[in-house]
């Protein structure tokens, strides 16, 4: 799923530049690629609810802190995300590529509206490890 990643990140940066002037066609061409998950995504991006983790040796997720305020995190690097939208639609029933809190972390990265936040090896660890306490 990698290189999908990479290639939708080049898509939304693409889409991007070429509208940065009008948003309406920048979100109609999102729609359109992405389907029902673009508009909350947008939303999501608009609220500054990404935040980019990094590690000391250069280990990153991303947190979104979704419309519930539950923070979800996701792995861009694998295209994962611990909400139940993406366990459902995407894992179960493959209806999606992505839930919008991917589709939300590949748009703040191609817009650079990212937060950063660096952490302890031990923490970002924590943070990986703490999601799959929650499954159970």
């Amino acid at each position: 799923a990698d290189a999908v990643a990479e290639e939708l990140l080049k898509e939304i940066k693409k889409a991007f530049q070429e509208t940065s002037h009008g948003t309406d066609t920048f979100s109609f061409r999102l729609k359109f690629i992405f389907g029902p998950s673009a508009v909350p995504a947008l939303d999501l991006v608009d609220q500054r609810s990404v935040t980019r983790v990094v590690s000391p040796s250069g280990r990153t997720a991303y947190q979104v802190l979704g419309s519930s305020g539950k923070l979800y995190t996701c792995y861009s690097s694998c295209h994962f995300c611990t909400c139940p939208a993406f366990g459902f639609t995407v894992l179960q029933k493959s209806e999606s590529l992505l839930c919008k809190h991917i589709l939300a972390v590949y748009l703040s990265q191609a817009m650079g509206a990212c937060q950063e936040l660096t952490v302890s090896e031990e923490q970002l660890t924590s943070i990986l490890l703490a999601e799959e306490e929650d499954e159970g």
